[in-house]
């Protein structure tokens, strides 16, 4: 069991989380300086503050790191609670692109993109440097050459460590345990959505829970119903991770928090009942069950964003904080 199953799934788990954590901060190495002004420019309206925050969430491949960054910004007072309401919602969708990629199913390509990325990213240092302004224009396209190939690089070893994951399924099935919990979901889909969220919460990683899921579908391991109820599940967990950055913070990073927090939690249930339907929707946009999961994760995302977008125009939210 250690060998064929705990030693794969830690190995796998780590080589995911390495490469998200070092796609992270190399987008965010690359593009952060402009980061605080973005928000704090493009947030006059939640509508403007969605768009903006969903393709800055797509871009750095990490809706914590926004949802961080964004309560660090509230709590030194470079923006006020109201503004930061569409950024939340735009996490949310922004976040789908990294399961997007997954589901498109690149783990055949992982290794050659891993080696050619650490190819480009050691060639950058053989370029010798020079005090001219020629020379520092020079530098500034290097700095963005390496950050973008250690984040190619990342992306890789995400597509590698899910590859390596997918190899526990059949050792899983043999042990019953996915049996056990394929039986239980029949009676009640909730244990999808509760393992997913527990999951989510000890790792830190809604795409890594996620992207197990999918995974293990793909194998036929679980059921699609039973990957989207995980999906909601890890949308909940996700939330532990802003809960946590707001701890000591301003009141106004607090209401930062618990909004992305109502936000996952009232979308979960929300969609549980409406699990059938969804599911429905993602087979008719995708055929394989991987994609279908991440498909239904967009879908859910983008329906809970855009049906709480008109909430975030009440006048309750355009005095600076919300009345107690």
């Amino acid at each position: 069991m250690i060998a064929k199953i705990a030693i794969p799934l830690v190995l796998g788990l780590s080589i995911f989380l390495t490469g998200m954590k070092v796609m992270e901060l190399a987008l965010h190495q690359w593009a952060g300086p402009y980061l605080s002004g973005l928000l704090e420019r493009f947030t006059k309206t939640p509508l403007r503050g969605m768009l903006v925050s969903t393709v800055i969430t797509a871009g750095l491949q990490s809706s914590s790191a926004v949802t961080v960054i964004t309560i660090g910004l509230v709590n030194a007072g470079l923006l006020t609670f109201p503004k930061t309401l569409g950024i939340i919602l735009g996490t949310n969708i922004g976040t789908c692109f990294t399961t997007e990629l997954i589901g498109l199913n690149l783990s055949r390509w992982s290794f050659p993109l891993l080696i050619g990325s650490g190819f480009v990213w050691l060639s950058s240092f053989l370029i010798p440097s020079t005090a001219s302004m020629r020379a520092r224009r020079r530098m500034r396209w290097l700095h963005a050459i390496r950050c973008l190939s250690l984040a190619t690089g990342g992306f890789a070893s995400v597509m590698l460590g899910v590859e390596v994951m997918q190899s526990i399924a059949p050792h899983l099935q043999s042990r019953g345990l996915f049996a056990w919990l394929v039986e239980q979901s029949q009676r009640s889909l909730l244990w999808g959505v509760i393992a997913g969220a527990a999951v989510t919460a000890v790792i830190h990683s809604s795409a890594a829970t996620i992207a197990i899921a999918m995974g293990l579908a793909s194998v036929q391991a679980i059921s699609v119903e039973l990957g989207i109820a995980i999906v909601l599940g890890a949308n909940v967990g996700t939330c532990v991770t802003a809960l946590l950055a707001s701890i000591g913070g301003s009141e106004s990073g607090r209401f930062v928090a618990w909004t992305h927090i109502l936000l996952n939690v009232g979308g979960a249930i929300l969609f549980l009942p409406l699990l059938p339907w969804l599911h429905q929707a993602s087979v008719w946009l995708a055929d394989e069950p991987s994609s279908q999961i991440a498909r239904a994760q967009t879908i859910f995302n983008i329906v809970c964003s855009l049906l709480a977008l008109p909430f975030c125009y009440l006048p309750i939210f355009k005095t600076g904080k919300p009345a107690s």
